[in-house]
């Protein structure tokens, strides 16, 4: 057989063989392709449902890890033994957490921020503490300076509810990156950054811990974490807590007017059918009973009352009569307070409520004052009159703000300051005389206290320069170690004008 025919009926068999499985293979997998069900569709995320409310929005953003402790459950107990205090709160807080909670998600910030100003002001936006921090969030007014909070004659924007949210979480944000911990940060908000760095700065000299949990701090930051860890807790499970919370739709409580003329917060509110007291929770920012225009002022309302203002603000000014029933006036050289209300026809009285002007103190030259324009069109007030102010003499009383250190007691601060100790009881409204370390107190000093500490007492003495204790000992027959007992002294380190008990 000539080869070519050998080699074909070699692997003639071979080739029947494969050609015949692949037509098997083609045949069956022919079989198995089918069409996609009309219902067979690509893969994708599961929906998420819109918020219920307000309440169930900010659960889903809580970010913050999970604080414990003795602090917190404390702060649970004392929430959970006065439930209507804490839900007339969280009433207040309606008015104003559907626009704090959209400011904080559009930073992708947590949630819990949100519920800040509970600790902070209890949602009370004209908050004013002893130490004179203002508004929903508390700022102090150096700090307002800091983060664009405008403090003139006319508004304080610490109190503004736009603004200081804007300021807050400005602050909270430098806050965090500062310090990289958002428990950190809360109680540098609360301390001052500047004491937090410290703090954390003495804890590592010692080879201690640095978290929140374990640094050294006055018990008011030590508890303010722990304040809103609880509020926290409450929010994601009022039930357990025996609290109820208000019904609050996740929608805007309040819309923005913007306003082109001066008008009175009293007509504003009465256009807007509101009480004036209603009109201020949301407006509370305007120290003065006029809101200017040409300040780039708006004002809130409430949306359900939006339309109703514009129907009656149409209305009134289709009559002629004036919005505004102020108008500026400037007090000249030698003119006494006394001119200047005869002159407006108004008491003196009247005079110093409106511009919040203390009794016996004396308005200078050059002083700008609101005065009523009585029933005539009051010109409107110039955008220049923005930076205007009101000088006043220098005051009778002067107020210090005291952080407590160790060792201090009523008594000594008092003869340190020439005070009485009622004084300082009455102005901070303690309760007892036991103080901590780092409270502040607010001490009203009248005129030439200082001359009266020269003399403090037959059993108290006030360091001088070049006093050591050995010196004081001696003097006073005493020893070294009583003193320091007396005075709770942890060292012999002394401070000139120091107050010491010797006896």
């Amino acid at each position: 057989m000539p080869f070519r025919q050998a080699l074909i009926a070699l692997i003639a068999p071979i080739c029947f063989a494969f050609c015949h499985v692949a037509q098997a293979q083609s045949e069956h997998i022919g079989s198995a392709i089918e069409l996609p069900a009309e219902d067979d569709l690509p893969a994708t995320e599961a929906e998420v449902s819109p918020p219920v409310d307000i309440w169930d929005r900010i659960r889903r953003g809580f970010a913050m890890p999970t604080l414990n402790g003795t602090r917190v459950d404390q702060s649970l107990r004392s929430y959970s033994r006065n439930p209507k205090h804490i839900e007339n709160v969280f009433n207040r807080a309606g008015k104003y957490l559907y626009h704090i909670i959209e400011e904080v998600e559009i930073r992708g910030l947590p949630t819990e921020l949100a519920l800040l100003p509970f600790v902070e002001s209890a949602f009370q936006p004209e908050a004013l503490s002893h130490a004179k921090a203002a508004g929903l969030w508390q700022f102090m007014p150096a700090t307002g300076n800091i983060f664009s909070l405008q403090q003139n004659l006319w508004k304080d924007e610490r109190r503004d509810v736009l603004e200081s949210t804007r300021a807050a979480l400005d602050y909270l944000e430098k806050l965090h990156a500062q310090f990289g911990d958002w428990q950190l940060a809360l109680a540098a908000y609360n301390w001052g950054e500047g004491s937090v760095g410290r703090a954390i700065r003495r804890a590592k000299a010692r080879g201690q811990k640095t978290d929140y949990s374990h640094l050294r701090m006055p018990r008011e930051t030590a508890f303010y974490v722990p304040r809103l860890e609880a509020i926290k807790r409450i929010v994601s499970n009022p039930e357990a807590y025996g609290i109820n919370l208000p019904e609050i739709e996740n929608t805007p409580y309040f819309v923005r007017i913007t306003k082109s003329r001066d008008i009175d917060m009293s007509t504003a509110a009465a256009l807007a059918e509101m009480d004036v007291d209603e009109f201020r929770q949301l407006n509370p920012g305007f120290n003065l009973p006029v809101i200017v225009a040409s300040h780039n002022s708006v004002i809130l309302l409430p949306s359900e009352n939006a339309e109703i203002f514009l129907d009656n603000l149409a209305s009134w000014v289709s009559t002629g009569k004036p919005l505004s029933s102020w108008m500026l006036y400037h007090v000249q050289e030698k003119e006494t307070l006394e001119d200047v209300a005869t002159k407006a026809g108004m008491s003196e009285e009247e005079l110093r409520r409106i511009n919040h002007i203390p009794k016996g103190r004396k308005v200078l030259a050059g002083s700008a004052l609101l005065v009523d324009a009585n029933g005539r069109m009051a010109p409107a007030i110039a955008e220049e009159e923005l930076n205007a102010s009101i000088k006043l003499s220098a005051p009778e009383v002067r107020r210090v703000v005291y952080r407590v250190r160790k060792g201090d007691t009523i008594y000594a601060i008092a003869a340190k300051y020439g005070i009485t100790q009622q004084s300082i009881r009455q102005t901070n409204k303690l309760r007892t005389s036991r103080l901590r370390i780092g409270q502040r107190l607010v001490l009203v000093i009248p005129p030439k206290a200082a001359a009266r500490t020269a003399t403090v007492g037959k059993n108290m003495y006030r360091v001088r320069k070049g006093d050591t204790l050995s010196s004081i000992a001696r003097r006073y027959g005493t020893s070294i170690t009583k003193i320091r007992r007396l005075n709770n002294l942890s060292n012999t380190r002394l401070s000139i004008g120091q107050v010491l008990r010797v006896r």
